[in-house]
């Protein structure tokens, strides 16, 4: 089975990218699994803070990895939207194949300073682990918008030479760059689109994959196009939300009576799964 590095290597050779889908309990886990496995690719199952104190920052490890040990299934766990030394650590100890800290609220000197310190934390305990940063601002929440998040501006993208030196000083395995994403999907309009050639920008000054964040609500042409310039990584997590709600509002709404969670979870769960494989199918260029 392969390792999520040599994945990622495969992704970028093939100018492919991996799906990253969040999971806030076991059903979300479910849907992520049962739909890469479905279609045989590997997938990246992520817990952002508050989704890791909700299941358990070493319940999650737990359960992925025992996916990947019964399955022997290359389904990877992420510590994703990491804000401090301290929870980079606290992922690192516990175990996760790989652990962003994200400092893209910070200037850049103190993104770069704090970024190099979890890396170093991160080779001395396991280093094969992979660490991956961020520079510049998208939201930080995945959730319906009323308008883009306070802070951003699709006018200061990240340029090719602040991701360079923040690469280079850094030593990241991975980096996210701000290309027009956004965390989160607006109620009222489309979100806004990537920049592509901002993509193609950076990654031809740099040798580390990029990652897109912020994938709800983009195009499936910019996906294309994304991915083709460079992008190797691809997070989703507000689609998910909307669809796993959807599904469980739906079935409720139906059957007003039934208590049964596996029920009206379980709609939920098979919404989250048509998202999730029509995200697979179209990241790996699968018909």
């Amino acid at each position: 089975m392969k390792t999520l590095r040599e994945c990622i290597q495969e992704a970028v050779a093939n100018k492919t990218a991996i799906g990253h889908f969040n999971f806030s309990d076991t059903e979300g886990l479910q849907a992520i699994f049962q739909s890469a496995r479905k279609l045989n690719v590997p997938v990246i199952a992520g817990v952002s803070e508050k989704e890791r104190d909700f299941v358990g920052v070493e319940q999650a490890v737990v359960l992925v990895k025992s996916l990947r040990n019964e399955f022997q299934y290359p389904i990877f766990i992420n510590a994703d939207h990491t804000y401090s030394f301290e929870r980079v650590k606290e992922a690192v100890d516990a175990g996760y194949d790989s652990v962003i800290f994200d400092g893209a609220q910070l200037s850049l000197e103190a993104n770069i300073a704090l970024t190099k310190q979890c890396v170093a934390y991160a080779r001395s305990v396991n280093p094969e682990i992979i660490v991956e940063g961020e520079l510049g601002y998208i939201g930080t929440s995945s959730r319906l918008l009323e308008s883009l998040p306070k802070g951003v501006s699709l006018e200061h993208l990240t340029t090719a030479s602040d991701a360079t030196r923040f690469v280079i000083d850094t030593g990241v395995d991975l980096f996210a760059p701000a290309v027009g994403n956004i965390h989160g999907m607006l109620k009222h309009a489309k979100n806004p689109a990537l920049h592509i050639g901002r993509i193609r920008e950076i990654k031809s000054a740099m040798a580390v994959p990029l990652v897109l964040h912020g994938g709800s609500g983009t195009s499936e042409n910019d996906f294309i196009s994304a991915i083709e310039a460079g992008m190797a990584i691809i997070h989703i997590n507000t689609e998910m939300r909307l669809a796993y709600r959807q599904g469980v509002s739906d079935y409720l709404g139906s059957h007003p009576d039934d208590i049964a969670p596996y029920a009206f979870l379980g709609s939920g769960v098979e919404n989250m799964e048509k998202i999730i494989e029509s995200r697979l199918r179209l990241f790996n260029k699968l018909s």
